[in-house]
């Protein structure tokens, strides 16, 4: 779970510059980790937020979701 925080707080730098609402963008990633068990969990809860999310924010948490990829 360690390796997941670090992941997610690296990928939320990395974030930073290009998304637009940066404090709810940490909320929302945060409250996902709390619910998540692991990193396929946090994941699969991060793209049905996608999946559920209007414009523009939706933009923020897909462009989170390629930086922790990438990671």
């Amino acid at each position: 779970m360690v390796e997941l925080e670090k992941k997610i707080e690296e990928a939320l730098f990395e974030a930073r510059p290009y998304v637009e609402y940066f404090d709810k963008l940490k909320e929302t990633i945060n409250k996902l980790k709390e619910k998540a068990a692991d990193e396929r969990e946090f994941r699969k809860l991060l793209e049905e937020e996608i999946s559920k999310t209007q414009e523009p924010f939706k933009t923020d948490l897909k462009i989170f979701l390629q930086k922790f990829e990438a990671l």
